[in-house]
């Protein structure tokens, strides 16, 4: 029997704070079966908006199933859906049934911007509304950004960003449509939650969306554990739907080929692949094309120190090794970084890398030197636009480094590189500066050798600054929010590749091999035609044209 109630702020439908129910004993298995399946839970007892029948049963489909049962079996989720999927609605009854089931539960829905987190929170208390009173916890807290139920338990919903959920404690975490947050505002949200999600045995995070370009959200999915059978790079579990798994969106029409060529039709086949097909199709105005950027590959570091070195591989006897270097201020906003070149042979080999925008530049001399002098005294040029310049001197100078390049004005050739002996004249300077030509040069040569695999760059950071390394005006750079220190050390070491001072120093030289292999594959592919020989040299003709083959 339950005992009359008026209800939370008068509203029937949403059970009081310290109202006593008296279950009856098919109510108390059934509150059972619930608490153990939260798909039995969700197709029995949810009820979801359809545009034309209104409230309705949510009934599953398989791939919602899947989902469900793989985020309540694990602590990392990361899922990649199409529009229009009902995967919010899914993860909402989802978390109903963990609030719900569990006490003292806090959660938060957490969206790209802070009214999709309200509107995802208000579907949740909507489905909550319908459920029977004898499945309800009793209400604490109601309002549009946050729920807390008697049981303990509590539900918030804001925006992505830092300080969402700072100096708090979860349990679980939606991240709904997480490839549209911004990559700084995402990166700058893990560093200060994650200690928090780890400090937890069984803490979920759940990270939801429909790809938008190469950003964060590709990065975790390209990790995600046991992906396509090979060993992830992190211990998210990835869940991938396509457009066709979605029989019908709620009201909407059936989802089969003609609705594709309409939908093709009506928006474009870029955006249908994008938002439908769910591919990750990068910037288009990026310097590395999308489809090269795409199969990058990411290694784990051998070491890695908490200033900001990261060793991939460690240095070996008689190999030639090249330091390119980049300089910040230290304050905290731009990098100090430089990436480690093994140039002995091709393709060439990034084994090194370090990155830190607090260092000081009259301390990242010392490091300079340790890690060059660590590998084979490797050959250092320094960008002396601005504070590089004390760097390059210091370390020439005081630190008596002598294996620093030098460059040397040469009319309209322009800076020409040679090595760190001899002294300076008007003419020379320690470093290189990063003029137009220089780094359009860089960028040039830097495209090739990625693009054609001369150059293995493995460092998780430098591939996500090329993903972000777009087209601006008549140069390229860092996107709005994001840096360039590390492409641009690969800029200065592909600009040296074209240098005579390099090409003495490794006996390669990049335009020529690049354009012998391309000769190469132009003449396999033209094989199969043969030629004609011409034997009016050879000989009498007969009258017929023969073919040879090669």
């Amino acid at each position: 029997m339950v005992v009359k109630q008026k209800g939370y702020l008068g509203n029937q439908n949403l059970k009081e704070a310290g109202i006593d129910i008296q279950f009856t004993e098919e109510q108390v298995v059934e509150y059972m079966k619930c608490a153990k399946d939260p798909v039995y839970f969700i197709e029995k007892y949810i009820k979801v908006v359809s545009l034309d029948e209104g409230l309705v049963p949510f009934k599953l489909y398989d791939f919602q199933e899947d989902m469900v049962q793989t985020v309540h079996e694990n602590r990392f989720t990361i899922a990649k859906l199409p529009r229009q999927s009902g995967k919010s609605t899914t993860m909402v009854a989802y978390l109903l049934h963990y609030t719900l089931f569990n006490q003292n539960m806090n959660v938060a829905i957490l969206a790209n911007k802070q009214a999709v987190a309200k509107d995802i929170l208000s579907r949740l208390q909507l489905t909550y509304e319908y459920l029977p009173l004898w499945l309800q916890q009793g209400i604490v807290e109601w309002n549009k950004a946050s729920i807390k139920l008697e049981n303990g338990s509590r539900i918030i919903a804001s925006s992505t960003s830092s300080s969402a959920i700072r100096g708090g404690s979860y349990n679980a975490i939606l991240l709904d449509e997480f490839a549209h947050v911004p990559t700084n505002i995402a990166e700058e949200f893990f560093n200060s939650v994650y200690p928090t999600i780890s400090a937890g045995q069984e803490t979920k995070v759940i990270m939801i969306s429909t790809p938008n370009g190469l950003n964060m959200f590709y990065y975790y999915w390209k990790g995600a554990t046991k992906k396509l059978g090979e060993d992830g790079k992190n211990d998210y579990i990835p869940i991938e739907v396509s457009w066709d798994q979605v029989p019908q969106y709620p009201g909407g029409p059936l989802r089969d080929e003609k609705w594709k060529e309409e939908t093709i039709a009506n928006t474009s086949a870029e955006q249908f692949q994008q938002e439908f097909i769910c591919d990750f199709l990068g910037s288009q105005n990026t310097l590395i094309s999308s489809a090269k950027l795409r199969v990058l590959n990411w290694a784990t570091p051998k070491t890695k120190d908490a200033d900001g070195l990261w060793i991939y591989e460690e240095p070996k006897e008689d190999r030639d090794y090249f330091i390119t270097v980049d300089t910040s201020r230290g304050q905290g906003k731009d990098y100090s970084a430089f990436v480690v070149i093994d140039a002995t042979e091709m393709p060439y080999k990034m084994v090194a890398r370090y990155r830190n925008n607090t260092i000081s530049p009259m301390v990242y001399p010392t490091v300079i030197r340790a890690v060059a002098m660590r590998y084979n005294n490797a050959g250092v040029l320094i960008e002396i636009n601005d504070i590089g310049g004390q760097v390059a001197d210091i370390l020439h100078q005081d630190l008596e480094y002598e294996n620093v390049m030098m460059t040397t004005y040469k009319g309209r050739a322009g800076q020409v590189m040679s090595g760190g002996f001899g002294g300076r004249s008007s003419q020379s300077q320690l470093g290189v500066r990063t003029t137009m030509p220089v780094k359009k040069l860089g960028c040039s040569i830097l495209k090739s050798l990625i693009e054609e695999d001369k150059l293995l760059v493995e460092d998780v950071d430098t591939i996500n600054e090329l993903i972000t390394f777009i087209a601006k005006k008549n140069s390229f750079e860092a996107d709005d929010g994001h840096t360039d220190d590390l492409v641009m050390s690969l800029v200065l070491f592909a600009w040296m590749t074209r240098q005579d001072y390099f090409k003495s120093l490794t006996d390669a030289d990049i335009r020529t091999q690049i354009y012998e292999e391309k000769i190469r594959d132009i003449e396999d592919e033209l094989m199969p035609f043969g030629f004609i020989a011409d034997e009016a040299e050879e000989g009498e003709w007969d009258g017929e044209d023969r073919w040879f083959s090669m």
